[in-house]
């Protein structure tokens, strides 16, 4: 989406200048996207979901088959690739959507509801993947869910009607919030 005010800067450059090609481009180049919705190719199997990426940035034959099996390995998917998404739960396909995002290796993932679809225990291996996925990537996620922001974020922002609000550790947001909007959301006040 476009934005509507303010500076938008990417990996330190004022994107505001650039056309839609050149702002895709760069997003591409940096940001890997993690949707509450799967968006899945329903019609090609699991290691060509996460091929398709990599075919379109140009990579080789050679190293596109290295770095879906790779990341199909490191999500528990790799005894899964000739399954079509429709034949994997919703949890695996979670998973395939975060391979398919990290076969780039992009600078920064956007997670948006990354676990609002899953049941508990598919939501905690997610979780636990991001966890690991921490090491290597800066992570983002967008989520209502203030019990998953606590376990698996290191800051927290707050957003209220658009407007941020505070940004600080998430023990602290947790524990010691500094704007009465934070604390109210976090004790259920308001939301």
């Amino acid at each position: 989406e476009e934005y509507s005010s303010g500076t938008y800067e990417l990996d330190g450059k004022d994107v505001s200048g650039l056309n839609d090609s050149e702002r895709s481009r760069l997003r591409n180049e940096k940001i890997g996207f993690i949707f509450q919705s799967f968006n899945l190719i329903p019609e090609l199997d699991v290691f060509d979901n996460v091929d398709v990426p990599l075919r379109y940035r140009g990579f080789k034959a050679a190293e596109r088959q290295r770095r879906v099996e790779r990341c199909l390995d490191m999500v528990g998917l790799a005894s899964r690739m000739k399954h079509l998404p429709a034949q994997l739960s919703g949890g695996q396909q979670q998973r395939l959507c975060i391979a398919r995002t990290i076969a780039v290796n992009p600078e920064v993932i956007l997670m948006d509801e990354p676990c609002s679809a899953l049941d508990p225990i598919a939501t905690a291996r997610i979780e636990d993947l991001i966890d690991e996925l921490a090491e290597n990537f800066a992570i983002i996620i967008v989520t209502h869910s203030m019990q998953q922001a606590a376990r698996v974020s290191q800051r927290v922002a707050y957003f209220h009607l658009g407007t941020l609000v505070e940004v600080d550790e998430t023990n602290r947001i947790f524990t010691n919030p500094q704007h009465k909007l934070t604390e109210d959301y976090i004790t259920g006040r308001i939301g």
